[in-house]
């Protein structure tokens, strides 16, 4: 379905998607099967997601440069992958009163926050 591995890529523009937006969006892909690759949801999701991990690293990176608390402390690039039935199963414990008002990137950093605290 959607691939949210925690892997950085160059940041690309995205519309700070609600909680809400994307579980509707994820809810309605799984529903198609098979169908849902050839639906332009997958590449819109997967857009969302790797956009809120890379500027999660991006922010853990620039605090740890700057000296100053990170917003996590996460294992180093590329060796935790969170999949997204994880970040689905997530975001579904987004209360559903705030799912609107909480934007996936939002989401990801307190997910984040809570796989990979500081100690």
């Amino acid at each position: 379905m959607v691939a949210a591995a925690a892997t950085t890529f160059a940041t690309p523009a995205y519309a700070d998607m609600s909680v809400s937006t994307f579980l509707g969006k994820a809810d309605a892909l799984k529903s198609k099967g098979m169908f849902a690759m050839m639906s332009s949801d997958v590449g819109l999701l997967q857009t969302e997601m790797k956009a809120a991990f890379a500027a999660y690293r991006a922010d853990v990176d620039a605090a740890v440069a700057a000296k100053r608390p990170p917003p996590g402390c996460p294992p180093p690039k590329g060796s935790a992958k969170i999949s997204s039935d994880e970040v689905i199963a997530d975001f579904r414990t987004v209360p559903a009163a705030q799912q609107a008002k909480i934007s996936v990137k939002t989401a990801v950093y307190a997910m984040m926050k809570k796989r990979y605290p500081c100690r």
